[in-house]
C-alpha cells in the first residue's frame, strides 16, 4: 500500500510540475502585454477612444477615479468589470482583428467608448 501511495504522489507531483512549466511562459508574457490606461469617473471616460495594435493580446487597466461605482462593459468583447469608487483592476483582451469595438459604463449609459484595433 505504501508503494502505491508513493507512486500516486510521484505522479501528482509530475503533473503539477508539468502544469507549472506549461503555465510559466504565459505568466511571463502577461507583464509584456501592451497596456492601456482607462479612467472612469462618474459617467466620463478618459480616453473614450483607445487605439491598440491588431493581432496582439492587450491589457486595459481600468481606474475608477469617481465617487460612484462603474462597470466597464463590452458586449462585442464579452468583457465586464465592476469597480467600486477608487478601485482599479484590468481586463485582458484576446488578439483583435482590425476594427472598432464599443465599450461603455453600464452604470452611466452616456459614457460610451471605442477600442480601435489597427
Amino acid at each position: 500500500m505504501n508503494q502505491r501511495i508513493a507512486r500516486l504522489l510521484a505522479s501528482m507531483i509530475a503533473v503539477v510540475a508539468t502544469l507549472f512549466v506549461l503555465g510559466a511562459p504565459s505568466l511571463a508574457r502577461a507583464d509584456d502585454l501592451p497596456t492601456f490606461r482607462l479612467e472612469m469617473n462618474n459617467g466620463k471616460l478618459n480616453p473614450a477612444r483607445i487605439e491598440v495594435p491588431a493581432g496582439k493580446r492587450i491589457k486595459i487597466e481600468v481606474h475608477n477615479t469617481g465617487t460612484n461605482a462603474v462597470e466597464f462593459e463590452s458586449l462585442q468583447l464579452r468583457k465586464e468589470k465592476v469597480l467600486a469608487p477608487g478601485a482599479q483592476s484590468f481586463v485582458v483582451i484576446a488578439p483583435l482583428q482590425p476594427g472598432e469595438y464599443k465599450f461603455f459604463d453600464d452604470f452611466h449609459q452616456q459614457a460610451q467608448g471605442v477600442i480601435v484595433a489597427k
